[in-house]
């Protein structure tokens, strides 16, 4: 899998391209700019962006990744971020959930969890931060349905965000996969989603989730 990394920080950006590396992904380029990256499109697989860049140290990563996927449909995105900020979360979501992932930068040290979200979402899949979805959990307003979830259909439709399938949110949860399907089949319910939207509820259950 051929990676781009967009990182301003050289230690950090430098340390990303070893781990990635030593994975066994191709670190096709580790730039420290937006535009530098956008340059790289065309020959690479995925991309890992900060969401801080040069020259305004806002959100200059977040406007990369939105150009890529502009240029490139449902190109795999994963952003990383020093701090929690919602807002961007929620802004990554704006154009669809597949392919894309925000993660603070604390997880680059948990090896596993970090080089598993990055192939999920090359694969696809959506990876958000634990941390954002507590936050975010934790300023649903009133009317929210989001608000009718049990506990532990919240902790599943949490697990469904951070991109795990049946089977991992079961061996994480230690339940077995029929209570996990009976849990997601509660929350289409309760969020209104139809059985017509078969191919895509979970979907948008995790966009319900992330930006009631």
């Amino acid at each position: 899998m051929r990676i781009a990394i967009a990182e301003d920080d050289a230690l950090l950006r430098e340390g990303l391209a070893l781990l990635l590396r030593s994975e066994g992904f191709d670190v096709v380029a580790a730039v420290d700019n937006p535009d530098s990256f956008l340059e790289t499109l065309d020959s690479v697989d995925a991309a890992v962006l900060d969401v801080r860049m040069p020259p305004t140290f806002t959100n200059e990563g977040l406007q990369a990744a939105a150009e890529a996927r502009r240029r490139r449909p449902g190109f795999p995105v994963l952003v990383l971020s020093a701090y929690v900020e919602d807002r961007y979360a929620s802004g990554l979501l704006a154009d669809g959930a597949n392919g894309l992932g925000y993660l603070l930068k604390e997880r680059v040290g948990r090896v596993a969890e970090f080089t598993d979200a990055l192939r999920r979402v090359a694969a696809g899949g959506t990876v958000m931060d634990p941390e954002v979805i507590s936050q975010l959990m934790s300023r649903r307003r009133a009317d929210d349905p989001i608000r009718s979830l049990t506990p532990r259909e919240s902790e599943v439709l949490g697990l469904m965000a951070e991109g795990l399938d049946n089977a991992s949110i079961a061996a994480r949860l230690v339940v077995s996969d029929t209570a996990v399907s009976k849990h997601i089949g509660n929350i289409f319910a309760k969020l209104g989603l139809s059985a017509s939207d078969a191919g895509h509820r979970r979907v948008l259950a995790v966009l319900a989730y992330l930006r009631a």
